[in-house]
This record gives structure tokens, C-alpha cells and sequence, in this order.
């Protein structure tokens, strides 16, 4: 009991540091706000947050395997995939952003630039996209944990 609560913990407090680094890029990531050291901090806030994202699947994995109700309870249930493939969903579409970032830190470094605002905008749009997909992972969570899903 005490492990399950601690990964649990662990888990959720995983997910916690994922919505606030995907808010902090989304509350940055603007044409208006745009310097240099906006640049370099969501580089920064980009690395923490998939830091983060790796640690919820971590925790989520470790959850179903060493947790309270087993591994074939978990596979068995069709919202484990649903939430597993949101995740996913959410994983591909931060790869264009994180890729805007370091391209525009590149040339930053380089020559001083900063990105263009139509620049700024699209990778708002995909941070945007991602932090309104995030809370329906916790919500098939939720309904999961409470036995939804499950076969019989």
C-alpha cells in the first residue's frame, strides 16, 4: 500500500512538472515578448519539460508493473492505450517546436537574430496544441484507476 501511494506521488508529481514547463513555453513563446534571453529560456524550459514528459512515462510504466494492480490489469484496459497514445500524440508534436528552439538559439548564437513573429506564432500554435491535449491523460487517469475500461 505504502509503495503504491509513493508511486502514485512520484507519478502525479511528474505530471505536475510537465503541465507547468508546457505553460511556462506557452506563456514565453510569443512574438511580442521575443529577446534574446526569451530564446535561450525556452530552449531551457523545452529541455526541463521533456525531462518531465520522460519521468511521467517512467513513473507511469513503473506504476504498472510494480504497482498494486498488476501489470495485466493495466494492459488489459483500453484506456491505458487510450492515454498512451495521447502521450505519444503530444511526444510528435513537440518535436517541431523543440526543433524551432534550438534553430532559433543556433542563430542567435550565430549572427544575433531572432526568429521571425510568423516563426514565433506557428511554434505557439504546437505548444498550444500540445497543453490542450495534456489534461486528457489524466482524465482517462482518473476514470482508469476507478476501474473504467477494464473487461467483465
Amino acid at each position: 500500500m505504502t509503495q503504491d501511494a509513493i508511486l502514485q506521488f512520484l507519478h502525479i508529481s511528474a505530471i505536475l512538472a510537465l503541465v507547468v514547463f508546457i505553460t511556462s513555453e506557452a506563456a514565453l513563446c510569443r512574438p511580442e515578448w521575443m529577446r534574446p534571453e526569451i530564446v535561450e529560456r525556452l530552449v531551457t524550459l523545452d529541455r526541463i519539460y521533456g525531462i518531465a514528459a520522460m519521468t511521467v512515462l517512467v513513473t507511469g510504466f513503473v506504476r504498472i508493473y510494480f504497482g498494486t494492480k498488476g501489470a495485466a490489469w493495466y494492459w488489459g484496459n483500453w484506456l491505458l492505450h487510450v492515454k498512451l497514445t495521447a502521450f505519444v500524440v503530444v511526444a510528435l508534436i513537440s518535436i517541431a517546436p523543440t526543433l524551432r528552439f534550438l534553430r532559433w538559439r543556433k542563430a542567435l548564437r550565430a549572427n544575433g537574430s531572432l526568429p521571425a513573429a510568423e516563426e514565433v506564432r506557428k511554434a505557439r500554435k504546437l505548444v498550444m496544441l500540445q497543453a490542450h491535449i495534456i489534461p486528457f491523460i489524466p482524465l482517462a487517469a482518473v476514470f482508469l484507476a476507478r476501474g473504467f475500461g477494464g473487461k467483465g
